[in-house]
């Protein structure tokens, strides 16, 4: 396995001056907020749910892998697009918005159902991500560290062949074996530190990243059980696989069985194209990682880009493909902006990390995919950057200025 890289100094960065560049943008940003960032979100929605009747429109005539896809790309807009904008309250500023497109609103309660009805439960997924993941990426604390993750399988003496098999599997199964039992144990250990217990009754707090073990996850006499099976597992389960394809029977035994044939196609094209276009986000030989949490805003603003990367921006088709996942810089900058805000931005944010000398990378993301890749096979190392906290901040120069003003004053 290849040593780790030298840690990386940004203390030649002006923190103080890109924080308010940035800052001014965001201003303006929220100053032009109106009803046609709600107009384009509906349009995403409406290609994603078309998506979806086209998929099954087609899905009881024979198993075919474009009815597969097209089930699967809806299923990866609810979650990408709408859940994860709409989740993280992009929308909850935008004028006139109805509250089923609010955080507050959208998939909560029995509009579960309507809006995000997947393996993820909507506020466990929310919290691990919305929380755990955005405000500490790249540390130990974040749970979504691929190569920390992966350290077992980086470390192991296998043939690469064997490790890419087993990226293989995850790659296909990732929903169900890896986001859902994470952040079901996530939302649980907060339910559990907020009620003030250390140690739940037959839990033990050891995971350094602060989520609990699998003890109790698939035991539904427990509370995290009962999320984790009737309320996922089950719930999802019985209405994908039984429900669904039971409906076409009223059409045909072959068409039963073709539309369960296109459904688990779906279900792994679904995994398949998630984890293309979200664990490269932050994962690669030149994306950085840290040692220490963050300091202030201006030291988050840094991190935010030295530790994410983007693909391929611009036109509402290329952004509906990549899940709007493909503005990850920018979405790490500012989490509750609304999808059309970050076409917006990209350009602008580009031009002040040049100005500034923040690094900013973006790739297709085929090649993100192959350097991930590196990483979780243990061919290459995330490197550590050394951010600036700001105690340790030298003051800008505009900073000194103003200091020189006010003695001279």
């Amino acid at each position: 396995m290849q040593q780790m890289p030298a840690a990386r100094e940004l203390s030649n960065v002006d923190y103080n001056a890109f924080a308010r560049d940035l800052n001014a943008l965001r201003e303006e940003l929220d100053a032009n907020l109106s009803e046609a960032d709600l107009r384009h979100l509906r349009k995403l929605e409406r290609w994603g749910r078309l998506s979806t009747l086209l998929g099954y429109a087609t899905a009881w005539l024979f198993p075919n892998p474009l009815s597969a896809f097209l089930m699967s790309t809806g299923t990866v807009t609810r979650w990408t697009i709408m859940m994860h904008h709409v989740g993280h309250k992009g929308y909850d500023k935008v004028p006139n918005v109805p509250a089923r497109y609010t955080s507050k609103g959208f998939a909560q309660g029995w509009r579960r159902f309507l809006d995000f009805f997947d393996w993820l439960l909507p506020e466990a997924w929310s919290y691990e991500h919305n929380i755990l993941h955005h405000y500490r990426t790249g540390e130990e604390a974040d749970p979504d560290l691929v190569q920390q993750n992966i350290e077992w399988m980086r470390n192991i003496r296998w043939p690469a062949f064997m490790k890419y098999l087993v990226v293989a599997y995850f790659s296909l199964t990732w929903k169900w074996t890896y986001y859902l039992p994470r952040t079901v144990r996530a939302l649980h250990y907060a339910h559990a530190r907020r009620a003030g217990v250390a140690r739940p009754a037959g839990i033990e707090i050891l995971d350094r990243r602060q989520l609990m073990p699998r003890r109790g996850l698939y035991n539904p006499r427990t509370p995290m059980g009962r999320d984790m099976v009737l309320r996922s597992l089950l719930a999802y389960g019985l209405f994908q696989f039984v429900l669904v394809p039971s409906v076409f029977l009223l059409v045909g035994p072959w068409a039963a069985f073709s539309v369960l044939c296109n459904v688990l196609m779906a279900e792994a094209f679904t995994n398949l194209h998630s984890f293309l276009i979200i664990v490269p986000n932050h994962c690669g030989d030149d994306v950085y990682r840290f040692e220490q949490p963050m300091t202030d805003r201006a030291e988050f603003y840094v991190r935010a880009v030295v530790g994410s990367v983007n693909y391929r921006c611009g036109g509402d088709l290329n952004d509906f493909l990549h899940g709007f996942l493909n503005y990850q810089i920018e979405h790490h900058l500012w989490p509750d902006l609304p999808a059309l805000k970050y076409q917006e931005a990209h350009p602008r944010v580009r031009a002040l990390c040049e100005k500034h000398g923040v690094p900013y990378i973006q790739e297709p993301v085929l090649r993100r995919v192959r350097k991930t890749l590196d990483i979780m096979i243990g061919r290459t190392t995330m490197p550590v950057a050394v951010t600036t906290p700001r105690q340790a901040r030298r003051p800008s120069a505009r900073s000194e200025a103003s200091s020189e003003a006010a003695s001279v004053a």
